[in-house]
């Protein structure tokens, strides 16, 4: 029977896997093997997809992956577990070197800088160690694929070392782009030591990579993660068998509780003064089958070493990707056609006398071997406590009946609180600070008889534009905090599981759905986070829809002209805004699925990760810097476009005062643009100045239209031009910051293309809003 006709709950052995390609070595990757066992968990609300247990972890598939994958059910079996000695603390430094015949020498120039990769699975606590070693305050979630490029610091009371933090990956065969980062680093960069962050609550999945890792010939040290969980639910591992079977130091360490830091920072030192390299690199075992793997891959070593060395390859991680079909390390070795007819001869054998094919064979090895050390070292808890939360949870916000609408539910009241409960009444109390710190600069100034241009600049200048930007702080700042709640606790994995068959009907991937709700927050990181999802075309339409998402620059708009002119019905408003949003970037995404990207979604493969309680420190982070990078565009970008748009409204091309703004030097340049902005009901050239300058910085289209009207914005807009000018603003180009990180992820091309074509959509809404409105 086929993996997608399970009932739940039922078990399974896996017979075969079907599908080509990178997807199939994705799936053998991901634990999807010939021999496996496999466990139906729950269907997503609309049947697909599917979650299922494999070697202690939650996977997502789709009902027509899972239809490539044959399986036989299994009646239930007993595991009978031997109880392992429960050991919390690393024995110590004392045995630095053991795996080794012999200590180096010679250790490295004490000038030397000693460059270390942070290799781990996608949501590991790779960030939160990175921090603890450095100092440093990355962005933490928990979801997979929170880190999209690679960060680098030094560690902590070691100025001479430089750790790189690399994006998330399950395997050395990279299937998505930030995995292609992450192997291209440990392969070309050659760093001294690489430090292995393996999640101890799912150890059988994590040890995949670690067997690739210690193919590479560097010196590395495995920090099992969050152990502090592991003991908690009454599970152990015995550190010393674990070291004795890996051949290198294995540390236990709580990143997120800094436990464990500091001993796993000493082996990382020595390892990589002393270039202590693993002792152990082979993994097959020499009886498997007659031995088959092994003859094979000692032939193929025999065969390519030479090669291996001129091209910089470790020779046994070459050999082992040779014999996976590793295209990419096929092309470096740069072997000719007999050596290339020789292997195939010989991998052919393999499979022969194996019974799998190559890719499935490899993945058999290491999993096998996996299965070895999990036997003999970790003493599984029969269900986590996080794990029977997550379920309890999940029977709510994953139902059948209640998943979309709780999504709606928790959608709506993050709203509600942040436009008419807590960030308008914080919004309130900082507006009447800064107006009484405007009354008090205005009086000082007139008391001490400042220059009468100076005093303008600095009150209906400087004040006016910069205070009423600064006063939307509390309202970005309050979207934020429940942003981050979400994506902290583990939500966010949940809704992309629960959307992606809905996103499947506009092209999308349910990935897609974490790109396009950071999009809320900012279009920059929601743009390189795109990094994440496996397919070019996926990648690019989820880049131009994130700016149909309205990030939290376009607030202080909102707020400005619905306290204005909607007051009674803000909240309603705010949130129609949103909405809008959503359902225009729908629209636009069915006609680039019938157009420039036609096909179907990529598969949707992924990880769900348990709920766990949002930390404090790591939500506190994210709003600090949120709010810093605000402030720092306050007092930059839309502090000089004020400065720049008061000038160009007092002085005239002589630099005479002007007395009414019309005479200004503003208000020729942006007349020339009238004629476009007129149909939509914005004819006045102070609008156009307005939404010039938000391509700067959204958030200066207020602090425009606060020094050109000076407060008089309600004599000049009528109801239907604010609304006009509210769906204007919602839609039009974005900002430079955000069209710059789409030029560095598409190019030029794409860039132009999207202020074009953004502008164009808002036009054409605006127009007809301002119509309807105008017939109401």
């Amino acid at each position: 029977m086929k993996l997608c006709d399970l009932e739940l709950g039922q078990r399974a052995r896996i017979l075969s896997v079907g599908s080509t390609g990178s997807l199939r070595q994705h799936f053998l990757d991901m634990g999807l093997i010939p021999g496996a066992r496999i466990t139906l968990v729950k269907f997503a609300p609309m049947k697909d997809p599917i979650e299922f247990r494999i070697h202690g972890y939650e996977l997502t598939l789709r009902v027509e992956d899972a239809r490539h994958i044959e399986v036989e059910p299994i009646e239930a079996e007993v595991e009978i577990k031997k109880e392992k000695e429960r050991i919390k603390f690393h024995p110590g430094l004392g045995e630095e070197g053991k795996y080794h015949d012999k200590e180096s020498e010679h250790p490295l120039d004490e000038k030397e800088t000693l460059t270390y990769a942070l290799v781990g699975n996608q949501n590991c606590g790779k960030t939160t160690l990175f921090n603890q070693l450095t100092g440093s305050n990355q962005h933490v979630g928990n979801f997979p694929g929170v880190t999209v490029d690679r960060k680098d610091g030094p560690i902590k009371g070691y100025p001479n070392t430089c750790i790189t933090d690399l994006p998330g990956i399950y395997s050395m065969s990279p299937y998505t782009n930030e995995e292609i980062v992450s192997r291209n680093f440990v392969l070309k960069e050659h760093p001294k030591a690489i430090i292995n962050i393996l999640d101890a609550t799912n150890i059988e999945r994590n040890l995949y990579l670690t067997m690739q890792l210690l193919e590479m010939d560097i010196p590395m040290v495995v920090a099992l993660n969050m152990m502090d969980e592991v003991l908690g639910n009454g599970g152990s591992i015995d550190i010393n068998q674990m070291e004795n079977m890996l051949k290198v130091p294995v540390i236990p360490i709580s990143a997120s509780k800094n436990e464990g830091v500091d001993e796993l920072i000493r082996h990382a030192i020595h390892i990589a003064k002393y270039q202590e390299k693993p002792g152990r690199q082979d993994f097959c075992d020499e009886n498997d089958h007659d031995g088959a793997i092994h003859r094979c891959l000692h032939a193929v070593r025999h065969l390519i070493e030479d090669h291996a060395r001129n091209a910089q390859i470790p020779v046994a991680f070459a050999a082992s990707k040779v014999v996976e079909g590793d295209a990419l390390i096929l092309e470096a070795l740069n072997l000719d056609d007999n050596e290339k007819e020789m292997l195939e001869h010989i991998i052919l054998q393999m499979e022969k006398e194996r019974g799998l094919d190559r890719s499935a064979a490899i993945a058999d090895m290491r999993y096998a071997y996996i299965k070895k050390v999990s036997q003999a070292c970790v003493t599984k808890p029969k269900t986590s406590k996080e794990r029977e939360r997550s379920e309890k949870i999940d029977r709510i916000l994953t139902g059948k009946y209640t998943a979309i609408p709780f999504f709606i539910l928790i959608m709506g009241c993050v709203f509600y609180l942040t436009f008419n409960v807590i960030g308008s009444f914080l919004q309130n109390l900082l507006e009447t600070g800064i107006d009484s710190l405007t009354v008090y600069i205005d009086s000082l100034l007139t008391f001490y008889q400042v220059n009468e241009s100076i005093h303008r600049l600095i009150i209906d200048g400087i004040f006016t534009g910069i205070g009423s930007v600064v006063s939307f702080l509390p309202i970005i700042v309050t979207l934020f905090f429940f942003l981050s709640l979400m994506e902290d606790s583990g939500y966010i994995a949940r809704v992309a599981f629960v959307m992606d068959k809905l996103l499947r009907k506009i092209g999308l991937s349910g990935r897609s759905i974490v790109p396009l709700l950071i999009g809320f927050g900012c279009t920059v990181p929601a743009v390189m986070s795109t990094r994440t999802l496996p397919s070019e075309r996926d990648r690019k339409m989820t880049i131009l829809l994130t700016p149909f998402m309205s990030c939290t620059a376009k607030l202080p708009v909102y707020a400005f002209f619905v306290n204005a002119f909607f007051k009674d019905y803000a909240g309603w408003i705010m949130t129609g805004l949103y909405f809008m949003g959503i359902l225009v970037g729908i629209l636009i995404a069915f006609l680039y699925k019938n157009t420039l990207f036609k096909g179907e979604a990529v598969p949707f493969v992924m990880e769900l990760p348990n709920y766990r309680m949002p930390s404090a420190k790591n939500v506190g982070q994210l709003l600090w810097e949120k709010a810093k990078d605000f402030l720092q565009k306050a007092f930059s970008v839309i502090l000089l476009a004020t400065v720049v748009i008061w000038f160009l409204q007092s002085y005239d091309f002589h630099f005479n005062y002007v007395l009414d703004s019309k005479d200004s030097m503003l208000s020729w340049l942006s007349s020339s643009l009238i004629f476009l902005f007129k149909p939509i009901g914005l004819s006045d050239w102070r609008i156009c100045t307005s939404l010039i300058s938000g391509i700067m910085a959204k958030e200066s289209v207020v602090s425009t239209l606060q020094v050109l009207y000076q407060g008089n914005i309600t004599q000049v807009f009528s109801a239907a031009s604010a609304a006009s000018m509210l769906v204007f603003s919602l839609l039009y180009s974005p900002c430079i910051a955000a069209v710059a990180s789409i030029k560095r992820e598409l190019g030029n091309r794409w860039a132009i293309g999207v202020v074009i074509w953004q502008c164009l959509i808002a036009w054409i809404c605006a127009f007809l809003v301002y119509h309807i409105v105008l017939l109401m």
